[in-house]
């Protein structure tokens, strides 16, 4: 078995008029990801999706691109992005997949998966400060979102498994530094760190991509890995 992750996938077989193939980097996009997806991943394989999942604005609108990844071999870990409107409560996601039969879909939202030792954990993240300063409003949805990612990691220090944290947005991003994600990661001596949301090369060069405070972060932002689910493990 082996575990990999892909953020960023803009899944658009709902409304082909969202794809995002008018950027570049991104022509057939969908093709190569189920292309490299297919000769790469085994259905005893586990894959994390860091977010952006499906350009739906509703669980009905986003049903083509759940049955597409459904499809493709393995098990899915989903958490949410930014462009993810289709999200709602967890009941009612869980409720939704089982109705259409999504048995290879599991939703990263105040829990953890295991995978072989590892307590699979993580949140969307929110935006970084900008000299030092936020709106209120951001005040309050990163409050939440460093919440739910120490209950998330909580959860896996508790059933004795060692955790890796997926995100969306990223902790760090040019000189724009997330101290409150920072301060849960490093107290829990995270070691490892997965995110996406980052696209085009301009922005690529921006990012942390090697290790930083004793924390490997890793861009897996579906154009900056060509659409290849990369090996966490």
């Amino acid at each position: 078995m082996s575990l990999y992750v892909i953020g960023d996938l803009h899944l658009c077989f709902s409304d082909p008029s969202k794809t995002m193939a008018v950027f570049a980097g991104w022509d057939s996009y969908q093709e190569r990801i189920e292309k490299n997806w297919r000769e790469t991943v085994k259905p005893e394989d586990t894959v994390v999706l860091a977010g952006d999942i499906s350009w739906g604005m509703s669980l009905q609108q986003a049903e083509p691109d759940f049955r597409f990844i459904n499809d493709l071999p393995g098990r899915k870990v989903i958490l949410k992005g930014n462009h993810d409107y289709w999200w709602v409560t967890m009941k009612k996601m869980e409720g939704f997949f089982a109705e259409n039969g999504f048995d290879t879909l599991h939703i990263l939202h105040n829990n953890h998966y295991e995978y072989e030792g590892i307590g699979i954990c993580g949140t969307r993240g929110w935006v970084n400060g900008t000299d030092g300063g936020r709106e209120e409003q951001d005040e309050k949805v990163l409050k939440r979102e460093v919440q739910r990612l120490e209950t998330s990691i909580q959860s896996a220090v508790k059933a004795g498994l060692e955790p890796i944290v997926f995100m969306h947005y990223p902790p760090i991003f040019a000189s724009n530094f997330n101290y409150d994600i920072l301060e849960v990661l490093y107290r829990y001596k995270i070691k490892a760190c997965y995110y996406g949301h980052i696209h085009g090369r301009s922005a690529h060069a921006l990012c942390v991509t090697n290790t930083y405070d004793d924390i490997d972060f890793h861009l897996i932002a579906g154009d900056y890995i060509q659409f290849m689910p990369e090996k966490v493990m």
